[in-house]
Protein backbone atom coordinates (compact mmCIF):
# COMPACT_ATOMS: atom_id res chain seq x y z
CA UNK A 1 0.00 0.00 0.00
CA UNK A 2 1.37 3.11 -0.89
CA UNK A 3 -0.02 6.48 0.91
CA UNK A 4 1.00 9.80 1.96
CA UNK A 5 0.32 10.61 5.99
CA UNK A 6 -1.41 13.52 6.47
CA UNK A 7 -0.77 13.97 10.68
CA UNK A 8 -3.89 15.38 11.71
CA UNK A 9 -2.93 12.48 14.82
CA UNK A 10 0.51 10.86 16.44
CA UNK A 11 0.54 7.83 15.25
CA UNK A 12 1.51 5.05 18.07
CA UNK A 13 4.22 3.83 15.61
CA UNK A 14 6.48 4.83 12.87
CA UNK A 15 9.45 2.75 11.26
CA UNK A 16 11.79 3.89 9.35
CA UNK A 17 13.17 1.36 6.35
CA UNK A 18 10.97 -1.27 4.18
CA UNK A 19 13.37 -4.26 4.45
CA UNK A 20 12.99 -7.30 5.54
CA UNK A 21 12.89 -5.93 9.64
CA UNK A 22 10.76 -2.92 8.68
CA UNK A 23 8.25 -5.43 6.61
CA UNK A 24 8.40 -7.81 9.46
CA UNK A 25 7.50 -5.76 12.23
CA UNK A 26 4.53 -4.11 10.01
CA UNK A 27 3.05 -7.44 9.63
CA UNK A 28 3.27 -7.75 13.60
CA UNK A 29 1.90 -4.09 13.98
CA UNK A 30 -1.07 -4.57 11.28
CA UNK A 31 -2.08 -8.04 12.81
CA UNK A 32 -2.34 -6.19 16.34
CA UNK A 33 -4.41 -3.33 14.87
CA UNK A 34 -1.93 -0.58 15.70
CA UNK A 35 -1.64 2.54 13.95
CA UNK A 36 1.88 2.91 12.35
CA UNK A 37 3.72 4.32 8.76
CA UNK A 38 6.62 2.17 7.48
CA UNK A 39 8.76 4.90 5.65
CA UNK A 40 11.10 3.75 2.65
CA UNK A 41 13.69 5.76 0.55
CA UNK A 42 12.86 3.65 -2.64
CA UNK A 43 10.49 3.37 -5.22
CA UNK A 44 10.09 -0.47 -3.63
CA UNK A 45 11.16 -2.61 -0.71
CA UNK A 46 14.26 -3.53 -0.26
CA UNK A 47 16.38 -1.14 -1.49
CA UNK A 48 19.79 -2.70 -0.01
CA UNK A 49 19.16 -5.75 -2.07
CA UNK A 50 19.18 -4.04 -4.92
CA UNK A 51 22.54 -3.34 -4.73
CA UNK A 52 24.42 -5.85 -2.47
CA UNK A 53 25.71 -8.55 -2.21
CA UNK A 54 27.33 -6.82 -5.16
CA UNK A 55 27.87 -10.25 -7.12
CA UNK A 56 23.86 -10.93 -6.47
CA UNK A 57 24.43 -14.53 -4.70
CA UNK A 58 22.97 -14.72 -0.83
CA UNK A 59 25.04 -16.81 1.52
CA UNK A 60 21.31 -17.05 3.32
CA UNK A 61 20.49 -20.88 2.43
CA UNK A 62 17.13 -21.54 1.11
CA UNK A 63 17.23 -25.87 1.93
CA UNK A 64 13.44 -26.44 0.49
CA UNK A 65 14.29 -29.98 0.80
CA UNK A 66 14.70 -31.42 4.65
CA UNK A 67 11.98 -34.38 5.17
CA UNK A 68 9.96 -32.92 7.17
CA UNK A 69 6.50 -31.49 6.88
CA UNK A 70 6.44 -29.51 10.01
CA UNK A 71 6.50 -25.83 9.05
CA UNK A 72 8.38 -24.92 12.63
CA UNK A 73 11.71 -27.21 11.76
CA UNK A 74 11.79 -26.44 8.12
CA UNK A 75 12.35 -22.57 9.26
CA UNK A 76 15.43 -24.30 10.73
CA UNK A 77 17.19 -24.44 7.23
CA UNK A 78 14.69 -21.31 5.64
CA UNK A 79 17.07 -18.66 6.30
CA UNK A 80 15.03 -16.20 4.05
CA UNK A 81 11.50 -15.99 4.98
CA UNK A 82 9.84 -13.84 7.09
CA UNK A 83 7.26 -14.71 9.82
CA UNK A 84 3.78 -14.56 9.00
CA UNK A 85 0.57 -17.00 8.74
CA UNK A 86 0.47 -17.60 4.97
CA UNK A 87 2.26 -20.27 3.69
CA UNK A 88 2.64 -18.95 0.25
CA UNK A 89 5.08 -16.09 1.81
CA UNK A 90 7.92 -18.67 2.83
CA UNK A 91 10.91 -17.65 0.38
CA UNK A 92 11.67 -21.41 -0.39
CA UNK A 93 8.80 -20.65 -3.16
CA UNK A 94 10.67 -18.20 -5.01
CA UNK A 95 14.00 -20.12 -5.59
CA UNK A 96 15.11 -24.11 -5.79
CA UNK A 97 18.94 -22.60 -4.60
CA UNK A 98 20.45 -23.28 -2.24
CA UNK A 99 22.10 -19.91 -1.91
CA UNK A 100 19.57 -17.78 -4.04
CA UNK A 101 19.85 -14.62 -5.95
CA UNK A 102 19.22 -11.19 -4.05
CA UNK A 103 16.75 -10.61 -7.43
CA UNK A 104 14.60 -12.88 -5.81
CA UNK A 105 14.96 -11.31 -2.75
CA UNK A 106 13.71 -8.07 -3.70
CA UNK A 107 10.63 -9.74 -5.44
CA UNK A 108 9.83 -11.37 -2.49
CA UNK A 109 10.01 -8.84 0.08
CA UNK A 110 7.86 -6.57 -2.59
CA UNK A 111 5.08 -9.73 -2.57
CA UNK A 112 5.05 -10.01 1.28
CA UNK A 113 4.37 -6.00 1.25
CA UNK A 114 1.68 -6.35 -0.96
CA UNK A 115 0.18 -9.71 0.14
CA UNK A 116 0.09 -7.83 3.78
CA UNK A 117 -1.35 -4.63 3.06
CA UNK A 118 1.13 -3.05 4.76
CA UNK A 119 1.55 0.72 5.39
CA UNK A 120 4.30 1.85 3.62
CA UNK A 121 5.34 5.57 1.87
CA UNK A 122 8.01 4.96 -0.50
CA UNK A 123 10.35 7.46 -1.71
CA UNK A 124 10.23 8.83 1.67
CA UNK A 125 13.37 8.89 2.27
CA UNK A 126 14.10 10.38 6.34
CA UNK A 127 15.90 13.93 6.86
CA UNK A 128 15.52 14.53 10.46
CA UNK A 129 14.24 13.28 13.49
CA UNK A 130 13.44 15.32 16.37
CA UNK A 131 11.23 15.37 19.23
CA UNK A 132 8.66 17.18 21.08
CA UNK A 133 9.43 18.16 24.24
CA UNK A 134 6.14 18.79 25.07
CA UNK A 135 4.13 15.67 23.70
CA UNK A 136 7.69 13.62 23.79
CA UNK A 137 6.16 12.60 20.48
CA UNK A 138 9.05 11.63 17.69
CA UNK A 139 9.16 13.81 14.60
CA UNK A 140 10.03 12.66 11.94
CA UNK A 141 10.91 14.60 8.03
CA UNK A 142 11.46 13.33 4.94
CA UNK A 143 13.18 14.81 2.09
CA UNK A 144 9.90 16.11 0.51
CA UNK A 145 9.51 18.10 3.72
CA UNK A 146 6.26 15.72 5.17
CA UNK A 147 6.44 15.68 8.56
CA UNK A 148 5.42 12.00 10.83
CA UNK A 149 4.36 12.47 14.35
CA UNK A 150 4.57 9.12 15.95
CA UNK A 151 4.58 8.16 20.03
CA UNK A 152 7.05 5.36 19.45
CA UNK A 153 9.40 5.23 16.36
CA UNK A 154 11.11 1.91 15.29
CA UNK A 155 14.62 2.26 13.09
CA UNK A 156 14.67 -0.62 10.70
CA UNK A 157 17.15 0.76 7.83
CA UNK A 158 19.77 -1.72 8.31
CA UNK A 159 23.41 -0.37 8.03
CA UNK A 160 23.10 1.54 5.31
CA UNK A 161 26.65 3.74 5.12
CA UNK A 162 30.05 1.97 4.22
CA UNK A 163 31.94 1.37 6.89
CA UNK A 164 35.42 3.26 5.85
CA UNK A 165 38.29 2.45 7.86
CA UNK A 166 40.38 5.25 8.99
CA UNK A 167 43.28 4.96 6.27
CA UNK A 168 45.13 7.56 4.68
CA UNK A 169 44.19 8.24 0.98
CA UNK A 170 41.41 5.34 1.35
CA UNK A 171 38.89 8.18 -0.56
CA UNK A 172 40.88 7.62 -4.21
CA UNK A 173 40.13 3.69 -3.27
CA UNK A 174 36.77 2.28 -4.95
CA UNK A 175 34.00 1.67 -2.35
CA UNK A 176 32.78 -2.02 -2.17
CA UNK A 177 29.07 -0.26 -3.31
CA UNK A 178 30.26 1.35 -6.71
CA UNK A 179 33.43 -0.59 -8.00
CA UNK A 180 33.08 -2.53 -11.46
CA UNK A 181 32.13 -5.80 -10.63
CA UNK A 182 33.03 -7.24 -14.57
CA UNK A 183 36.34 -9.84 -13.93
CA UNK A 184 37.28 -8.57 -17.91
CA UNK A 185 38.41 -4.84 -16.29
CA UNK A 186 41.00 -6.84 -14.03
CA UNK A 187 43.10 -8.57 -16.84
CA UNK A 188 46.63 -9.21 -15.84
CA UNK A 189 46.04 -7.11 -12.84
CA UNK A 190 47.76 -6.54 -9.15
CA UNK A 191 44.56 -5.85 -6.59
CA UNK A 192 44.36 -5.33 -3.26
CA UNK A 193 40.88 -6.09 -1.48
CA UNK A 194 40.85 -4.42 2.07
CA UNK A 195 38.80 -6.36 4.43
CA UNK A 196 38.66 -10.10 5.27
CA UNK A 197 34.82 -10.74 5.70
CA UNK A 198 32.32 -12.47 2.75
CA UNK A 199 32.12 -9.33 0.82
CA UNK A 200 36.17 -9.20 0.47
CA UNK A 201 36.54 -13.04 -0.06
CA UNK A 202 33.53 -12.60 -2.48
CA UNK A 203 35.21 -10.22 -4.20
CA UNK A 204 38.52 -12.03 -4.57
CA UNK A 205 36.76 -15.11 -5.74
CA UNK A 206 35.16 -13.04 -8.53
CA UNK A 207 38.95 -11.88 -9.63
CA UNK A 208 41.06 -15.02 -9.31
CA UNK A 209 40.35 -16.01 -13.09
CA UNK A 210 41.88 -12.82 -14.58
CA UNK A 211 43.93 -10.92 -12.20
CA UNK A 212 47.27 -11.23 -11.95
CA UNK A 213 47.78 -11.09 -8.26
CA UNK A 214 45.06 -10.40 -5.06
CA UNK A 215 45.89 -9.29 -1.84
CA UNK A 216 43.60 -9.58 0.57
CA UNK A 217 44.18 -7.68 4.02
CA UNK A 218 43.46 -6.69 7.23
CA UNK A 219 44.42 -6.22 11.06
CA UNK A 220 43.14 -10.00 12.13
CA UNK A 221 42.74 -13.54 11.21
CA UNK A 222 40.52 -15.06 9.12
CA UNK A 223 37.87 -16.35 11.08
CA UNK A 224 35.95 -19.47 9.58
CA UNK A 225 32.17 -19.63 9.90
CA UNK A 226 32.53 -23.48 10.52
CA UNK A 227 34.66 -23.06 13.53
CA UNK A 228 33.19 -20.23 14.89
CA UNK A 229 29.62 -21.00 13.84
CA UNK A 230 29.01 -16.87 13.62
CA UNK A 231 27.30 -16.94 10.26
CA UNK A 232 28.85 -13.31 9.19
CA UNK A 233 32.33 -14.98 9.52
CA UNK A 234 34.16 -16.22 5.94
CA UNK A 235 31.61 -18.98 4.78
CA UNK A 236 32.69 -21.84 2.67
CA UNK A 237 30.69 -20.65 -0.24
CA UNK A 238 32.92 -17.41 -0.51
CA UNK A 239 36.76 -19.35 0.83
CA UNK A 240 37.72 -20.56 -2.55
CA UNK A 241 40.37 -17.70 -2.66
CA UNK A 242 41.66 -19.85 0.51
CA UNK A 243 43.30 -22.68 -2.19
CA UNK A 244 44.82 -19.71 -4.51
CA UNK A 245 46.82 -18.45 -1.43
CA UNK A 246 47.71 -21.97 0.56
CA UNK A 247 48.74 -23.87 -2.69
CA UNK A 248 51.04 -20.83 -3.73
CA UNK A 249 49.23 -19.68 -6.92
CA UNK A 250 50.52 -15.49 -6.59
CA UNK A 251 47.32 -14.56 -3.84
CA UNK A 252 47.83 -13.96 -0.58
CA UNK A 253 46.32 -13.03 2.84
CA UNK A 254 48.10 -10.26 4.75
CA UNK A 255 47.64 -9.73 8.55
CA UNK A 256 48.38 -6.38 9.26
CA UNK A 257 47.65 -3.05 8.78
CA UNK A 258 47.17 -0.73 5.70
CA UNK A 259 48.95 2.47 6.94
CA UNK A 260 48.31 4.36 3.95
CA UNK A 261 47.57 3.48 0.46
CA UNK A 262 48.57 6.61 -2.15
CA UNK A 263 47.56 6.91 -5.35
CA UNK A 264 50.25 7.65 -7.93
CA UNK A 265 49.74 9.86 -11.19
CA UNK A 266 49.13 7.11 -13.67
CA UNK A 267 45.55 6.10 -11.66
CA UNK A 268 48.24 3.11 -9.60
CA UNK A 269 48.68 2.50 -5.83
CA UNK A 270 51.21 2.36 -3.46
CA UNK A 271 50.22 0.77 -0.26
CA UNK A 272 51.93 0.66 2.80
CA UNK A 273 51.71 -2.18 4.73
CA UNK A 274 52.25 -3.33 8.17
CA UNK A 275 52.62 -6.81 8.65
CA UNK A 276 51.40 -8.40 12.50
CA UNK A 277 53.78 -11.65 11.48
CA UNK A 278 56.12 -10.78 8.37
CA UNK A 279 59.72 -10.64 9.22
CA UNK A 280 59.52 -7.02 7.68
CA UNK A 281 57.65 -4.35 9.79
CA UNK A 282 56.94 -2.34 7.05
CA UNK A 283 56.26 -3.33 3.13
CA UNK A 284 55.37 -0.74 0.54
CA UNK A 285 53.23 -2.67 -2.06
CA UNK A 286 51.86 -1.88 -5.91
CA UNK A 287 48.86 -2.52 -6.84
CA UNK A 288 46.64 -1.08 -10.08
CA UNK A 289 43.18 -1.41 -8.16
CA UNK A 290 42.11 -1.22 -4.80
CA UNK A 291 38.82 -2.09 -3.13
CA UNK A 292 37.76 -1.36 -0.03
CA UNK A 293 34.99 -4.16 1.32
CA UNK A 294 34.94 -3.14 5.09
CA UNK A 295 30.90 -3.28 5.53
CA UNK A 296 29.05 -1.28 6.66
CA UNK A 297 27.46 0.65 9.43
CA UNK A 298 24.45 2.31 10.54
CA UNK A 299 23.62 6.26 9.49
CA UNK A 300 22.81 8.58 12.65
CA UNK A 301 23.26 11.79 11.13
CA UNK A 302 19.11 12.25 10.88
CA UNK A 303 18.77 12.49 14.32
CA UNK A 304 19.04 15.54 16.30
CA UNK A 305 20.69 16.28 19.71
CA UNK A 306 17.57 15.81 21.35
CA UNK A 307 16.85 12.28 20.26
CA UNK A 308 20.35 10.89 19.04
CA UNK A 309 21.31 7.44 20.26
CA UNK A 310 24.17 6.53 21.40
CA UNK A 311 26.46 4.18 19.53
CA UNK A 312 28.55 1.58 20.15
CA UNK A 313 31.52 -1.04 18.55
CA UNK A 314 33.50 1.90 16.67
CA UNK A 315 30.40 3.87 16.32
CA UNK A 316 28.83 1.26 13.88
CA UNK A 317 25.63 0.02 15.64
CA UNK A 318 23.14 1.27 18.61
CA UNK A 319 23.59 0.77 21.83
CA UNK A 320 20.20 -1.05 23.15
CA UNK A 321 18.62 -2.01 25.93
CA UNK A 322 17.77 -6.17 26.04
CA UNK A 323 14.09 -4.69 24.83
CA UNK A 324 15.79 -3.49 21.57
CA UNK A 325 15.72 -0.04 23.05
CA UNK A 326 18.42 3.20 22.70
CA UNK A 327 20.15 3.21 25.95
CA UNK A 328 19.68 6.92 26.32
CA UNK A 329 16.55 7.68 24.18
CA UNK A 330 13.05 6.42 25.56
CA UNK A 331 10.96 5.02 23.28
CA UNK A 332 13.29 4.65 20.43
CA UNK A 333 13.52 1.15 19.08
CA UNK A 334 15.48 -0.93 16.21
CA UNK A 335 14.60 -3.91 14.52
CA UNK A 336 16.52 -5.77 12.43
CA UNK A 337 20.74 -5.98 11.53
CA UNK A 338 21.25 -2.82 13.26
CA UNK A 339 20.59 -5.19 16.44
CA UNK A 340 23.20 -6.97 15.99
CA UNK A 341 24.98 -4.66 18.76
CA UNK A 342 23.19 -7.05 21.07
CA UNK A 343 25.44 -10.48 19.90
CA UNK A 344 27.81 -8.63 17.33
CA UNK A 345 30.08 -11.57 15.91
CA UNK A 346 28.52 -13.95 17.84
CA UNK A 347 25.11 -14.69 16.96
CA UNK A 348 22.20 -13.93 14.26
CA UNK A 349 20.65 -10.92 14.88
CA UNK A 350 23.01 -9.20 11.99
CA UNK A 351 20.40 -11.42 9.47
CA UNK A 352 17.09 -12.66 8.50
CA UNK A 353 16.95 -15.78 9.97
CA UNK A 354 18.05 -14.13 13.45
CA UNK A 355 16.19 -11.26 13.17
CA UNK A 356 12.78 -12.08 12.07
CA UNK A 357 12.44 -14.11 15.28
CA UNK A 358 13.95 -10.54 17.41
CA UNK A 359 11.65 -8.53 15.55
CA UNK A 360 9.01 -10.67 17.09
CA UNK A 361 10.12 -10.49 20.22
CA UNK A 362 10.62 -6.11 20.30
CA UNK A 363 6.67 -6.53 19.06
CA UNK A 364 5.71 -8.58 21.97
CA UNK A 365 7.60 -6.45 24.29
CA UNK A 366 5.71 -3.05 22.72
CA UNK A 367 2.24 -5.08 22.83
CA UNK A 368 3.09 -5.78 26.56
CA UNK A 369 4.56 -2.14 27.64
CA UNK A 370 2.08 0.04 26.08
CA UNK A 371 -0.90 -1.77 24.91
CA UNK A 372 -1.51 -3.75 28.49
CA UNK A 373 -1.26 -7.52 26.24
CA UNK A 374 0.21 -10.08 28.12
CA UNK A 375 3.02 -12.18 26.75
CA UNK A 376 2.35 -15.27 25.00
CA UNK A 377 2.24 -18.24 27.35
CA UNK A 378 0.79 -20.94 28.96
CA UNK A 379 0.03 -22.66 32.33
CA UNK A 380 1.64 -25.68 33.69
CA UNK A 381 2.01 -27.48 36.77
CA UNK A 382 5.56 -26.86 38.52
CA UNK A 383 5.62 -30.37 38.06
CA UNK A 384 9.32 -32.08 37.59
CA UNK A 385 7.66 -34.28 34.70
CA UNK A 386 5.64 -31.58 33.27
CA UNK A 387 8.60 -28.97 33.68
CA UNK A 388 11.06 -32.04 31.66
CA UNK A 389 8.31 -32.80 28.99
CA UNK A 390 7.76 -29.05 28.14
CA UNK A 391 11.15 -28.13 27.76
CA UNK A 392 12.04 -30.75 25.41
CA UNK A 393 8.77 -30.26 23.35
CA UNK A 394 10.28 -26.55 22.48
CA UNK A 395 14.21 -27.62 22.11
CA UNK A 396 12.88 -30.16 19.90
CA UNK A 397 10.85 -28.16 17.39
CA UNK A 398 10.83 -24.35 18.11
CA UNK A 399 13.49 -22.37 15.34
CA UNK A 400 13.28 -19.08 17.32
CA UNK A 401 15.77 -20.72 20.05
CA UNK A 402 18.16 -22.54 17.12
CA UNK A 403 18.88 -19.25 15.30
CA UNK A 404 18.79 -16.81 17.91
CA UNK A 405 20.95 -19.27 20.11
CA UNK A 406 21.85 -17.93 23.74
CA UNK A 407 19.45 -15.17 22.75
CA UNK A 408 16.09 -15.51 22.83
CA UNK A 409 15.41 -18.08 25.38
CA UNK A 410 12.05 -19.84 26.85
CA UNK A 411 11.12 -19.00 30.40
CA UNK A 412 8.97 -20.98 33.19
CA UNK A 413 8.15 -18.54 35.81
CA UNK A 414 6.82 -20.00 38.98
CA UNK A 415 3.87 -18.69 40.81
CA UNK A 416 5.15 -20.30 44.53
CA UNK A 417 1.44 -22.10 44.34
CA UNK A 418 2.66 -24.98 42.87
CA UNK A 419 1.91 -23.55 39.15
CA UNK A 420 4.10 -22.59 36.35
CA UNK A 421 3.40 -20.00 32.98
CA UNK A 422 5.72 -21.09 30.32
CA UNK A 423 6.28 -18.07 28.29
CA UNK A 424 8.37 -18.68 24.80
CA UNK A 425 10.70 -16.19 23.24
CA UNK A 426 12.24 -13.50 25.43
CA UNK A 427 15.58 -12.10 25.53
CA UNK A 428 17.21 -13.88 28.09
CA UNK A 429 18.58 -10.18 30.37
CA UNK A 430 15.38 -8.97 29.83
CA UNK A 431 14.11 -8.08 33.36
CA UNK A 432 10.62 -6.72 34.71
CA UNK A 433 7.30 -7.56 32.83
CA UNK A 434 6.85 -10.08 31.99
CA UNK A 435 9.42 -12.28 33.88
CA UNK A 436 8.55 -10.45 37.42
CA UNK A 437 11.74 -10.63 40.34
CA UNK A 438 9.77 -14.16 42.01
CA UNK A 439 11.97 -17.21 40.60
CA UNK A 440 12.08 -18.26 37.02
CA UNK A 441 13.70 -21.20 34.44
CA UNK A 442 15.24 -20.22 31.33
CA UNK A 443 15.46 -22.79 28.37
CA UNK A 444 18.41 -21.56 25.63
CA UNK A 445 20.12 -23.30 23.07
CA UNK A 446 24.09 -22.91 22.62
CA UNK A 447 27.42 -23.84 21.75
CA UNK A 448 29.59 -25.11 24.41
CA UNK A 449 31.77 -21.63 25.47
CA UNK A 450 35.23 -22.71 23.96
CA UNK A 451 33.24 -24.45 20.94
CA UNK A 452 35.10 -21.77 18.51
CA UNK A 453 38.72 -22.62 19.66
CA UNK A 454 37.90 -26.62 18.68
CA UNK A 455 38.72 -27.69 15.52
CA UNK A 456 34.81 -29.17 14.62
CA UNK A 457 36.53 -31.81 12.40
CA UNK A 458 38.96 -33.01 14.42
CA UNK A 459 37.41 -36.37 15.95
CA UNK A 460 39.67 -36.13 18.81
CA UNK A 461 38.21 -33.34 20.66
CA UNK A 462 34.78 -33.55 18.77
CA UNK A 463 31.96 -33.96 20.22
CA UNK A 464 31.45 -35.94 23.82
CA UNK A 465 29.87 -39.16 23.75
CA UNK A 466 26.06 -38.35 23.34
CA UNK A 467 24.90 -40.88 26.31
CA UNK A 468 27.38 -38.88 28.23
CA UNK A 469 24.82 -36.75 30.42
CA UNK A 470 27.46 -36.51 33.34
CA UNK A 471 29.56 -34.90 30.99
CA UNK A 472 26.65 -32.55 29.07
CA UNK A 473 28.18 -29.37 29.82
CA UNK A 474 31.54 -30.07 27.90
CA UNK A 475 29.59 -30.22 24.89
CA UNK A 476 30.97 -28.42 21.66
CA UNK A 477 28.01 -28.33 19.95
CA UNK A 478 24.58 -26.69 20.11
CA UNK A 479 22.33 -28.25 22.88
CA UNK A 480 19.92 -26.83 25.54
CA UNK A 481 20.56 -25.20 28.60
CA UNK A 482 18.53 -24.81 31.44
CA UNK A 483 18.91 -22.31 34.51
CA UNK A 484 17.23 -21.90 37.64
CA UNK A 485 17.62 -17.87 38.57
CA UNK A 486 16.51 -17.06 42.07
CA UNK A 487 16.71 -13.78 43.84
CA UNK A 488 20.49 -13.62 45.76
CA UNK A 489 21.59 -17.06 44.22
CA UNK A 490 23.89 -17.67 41.18
CA UNK A 491 21.42 -19.72 38.77
CA UNK A 492 21.59 -23.43 38.98
CA UNK A 493 22.70 -24.84 35.32
CA UNK A 494 21.60 -27.89 33.65
CA UNK A 495 23.25 -29.44 30.66
CA UNK A 496 21.33 -31.63 28.31
CA UNK A 497 23.73 -33.25 26.35
CA UNK A 498 24.62 -32.87 22.46
CA UNK A 499 22.68 -34.95 19.76
CA UNK A 500 23.95 -35.43 16.34
CA UNK A 501 20.19 -35.62 14.91
CA UNK A 502 19.52 -32.58 17.63
CA UNK A 503 16.71 -34.84 18.88
CA UNK A 504 16.66 -35.16 22.58
CA UNK A 505 14.20 -37.73 23.40
CA UNK A 506 16.13 -39.73 25.09
CA UNK A 507 14.39 -41.30 28.31
CA UNK A 508 17.47 -41.90 29.86
CA UNK A 509 19.66 -39.88 28.37
CA UNK A 510 17.67 -36.61 28.40
CA UNK A 511 14.30 -36.77 29.87
CA UNK A 512 15.79 -38.43 33.07
CA UNK A 513 18.92 -36.21 33.88
CA UNK A 514 16.32 -32.95 32.98
CA UNK A 515 13.33 -34.10 35.40
CA UNK A 516 15.93 -34.80 38.24
CA UNK A 517 17.20 -31.64 37.89
CA UNK A 518 13.59 -29.46 37.82
CA UNK A 519 12.84 -32.13 40.98
CA UNK A 520 16.07 -30.36 42.78
CA UNK A 521 15.02 -27.22 41.89
CA UNK A 522 11.33 -27.07 42.82
CA UNK A 523 10.03 -27.09 46.31
CA UNK A 524 7.27 -29.35 46.99
CA UNK A 525 4.06 -28.05 47.06
CA UNK A 526 2.40 -28.18 51.06
CA UNK A 527 -0.29 -30.82 50.81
Amino acid sequence: MTEVYVPDDALDYVVIGAGPAGLQLGYFLGRAGRSYLILEAGPAPGTFFRTFPRHRQLISINKRYTGTDDPELNLRMDWNSLLSDDPALLFTRYSDRYFPGADDMVRYLADFAAACDLRVTYDARVSQVTRDSGTGHFLVTDERGRTHEARRLVVATGVSRPNVPPIPGIETAEPYGTFSTDPSGYVNQRVLVIGKGNSAFETADSLVETAAVIHVAGPSSVRLAWRTHFVGHLRAVNNNFLDTYQLKSQNAILDGDVKRIERQADGSYLVTVSFARADEVTKDIPYDKVIVCAGFRIDASIFSDGCRPELTINDRFPALTPAYESVNVPDLYFAGTVTQSRDFKRGTSGFIHGFRYGTRALHRILENRYHGADWPGRELPADPEALAAAVLERVNRSSALWQQFGLLGDVVVLDGRGGARYLEELPVDLEGPPIGDGGHFTITLEYGPEHDKVDPFDIAVGRIRQNDAERASEGHYLHPVVRHHRAGAPPAVHHVTENLENEWTSRETHVEPLRAFFARQVAPVPA
